[in-house]
């Protein structure tokens, strides 16, 4: 029997989960809020906005009513900007059957309420664990649509479910993984746009690999520090959802968040950096809580702090570099 699956969003890696889901072969009903580009990728078989060069697969359709799209879905994936989900999730959640599994695509954390997105899922829906996913690693969209290998991690406190999951999405150029360690793949992919906005300001400064090597190997530390604290496993943080995420969105010119870092390391101010950035890099916005977080739970996040200073307290990235550096001492391991 086919599996059916919804997702919602036609960004960039909205659309290029339903190409693999359809690649995988399931029945995908790809939902956007515009009638016009639904209609057109209904058409033509393309988004013109992100990938007009890639043609879908022919098991996915576009529809702008949601409730067309959720309909008799095994999976309802949410690939919206994070500080737009709970918005969007209230007008959808009546669309969407108590059975149906809520995937989420997205990658940071609420403004205010400092929830990870499978909380604010839960809250609003009234889910489960059990029907609450995430799917988090090394995935660039403009590589995956292109079906360049890539690996990635689906995680759910029901392992059954996490492997339901990973059987409906996976095909000879996406291979994902199981985790039970939902906090843990969320807090990976929310604090590694913060860290690769710090490396993209490094690269706009011109500074080397050392400094480079420097912030991710601290960046990762520091999301360890607040897993840690938050209950997640620390061995989350060593694979794809912790250092393989990481890892591609600093390296990457890809990468929203570190072009736009990059973008502000070589000077630009925070008003014109958004004016050139097409799409949402969502550790601008994620940054502020992610340290809100940090400060809840006792945890220590300087390079967060930096990049807070530096993108919304409008400190010089020099001045900001240097009283990084300044900071006192404490063992490597901490």
């Amino acid at each position: 029997m086919t599996t059916r699956c919804a997702v919602f969003g036609t960004g960039s890696w909205g659309t290029a989960f339903a190409m693999i889901l359809a690649d995988a072969g399931c029945e995908v009903s790809l939902w956007g809020r515009r009638p016009e580009l639904t209609a057109t990728i209904n058409r033509t078989r393309r988004n013109p906005d992100y990938f007009p060069d890639l043609e879908l697969p022919p098991g996915v359709t576009a529809t702008s009513d949601p409730a067309e799209a959720a309909a008799g879905a095994e999976f309802a994936v949410l690939a919206v900007p994070s500080q737009t989900l709970r918005a969007n999730l209230e007008a959808w959640s009546g669309a969407i059957d108590r059975s149906t599994v809520l995937v989420s695509m997205m990658k940071g954390v609420e403004l205010g309420s400092v929830k990870l997105m499978s909380e604010v899922i839960a809250e609003v829906t009234g889910a489960g664990p059990e029907r609450i996913a995430v799917v988090s690693g090394p995935n660039l969209a403009p590589e995956i649509v292109r079906r360049q290998p890539a690996a990635s991690v689906v995680a759910c406190e029901d392992e059954a479910v996490a492997k339901r999951l990973q059987a409906a999405c996976q095909t000879g150029y996406f291979r994902p993984y199981t985790n039970t360690d939902v906090v843990g793949c969320e807090l990976g992919g929310a604090v590694k746009n913060v860290i690769g906005l710090a490396v993209g300001i490094a690269d706009g400064m011109r500074l080397g690999d050392n400094t480079k090597a420097s912030l991710i190997t601290r960046g990762l530390a520091e999301t360890t520090r607040l897993g840690l604290a938050m209950g997640a496993d620390p061995y989350t943080f060593a694979g794809l959802a912790g250092m393989g995420d990481l890892v591609a969105t600093c390296s990457s010119p890809l990468s929203r968040n570190h072009t736009f870092g990059v973008n502000l390391g070589r000077g630009m101010t925070l008003a014109e950096t958004i004016a050139a950035t097409k799409q949402t890099a969502e550790g601008v916005t994620s940054c502020e809580s992610v340290l809100d977080l940090a400060r809840r739970h006792g945890v220590d996040m300087p390079i967060t702090e930096t990049v807070v200073d530096i993108v919304h307290g409008g400190k010089p990235p020099l001045v900001a570099v240097k009283e990084l550096m300044s900071r006192s001492a404490k063992p490597e391991r901490r």
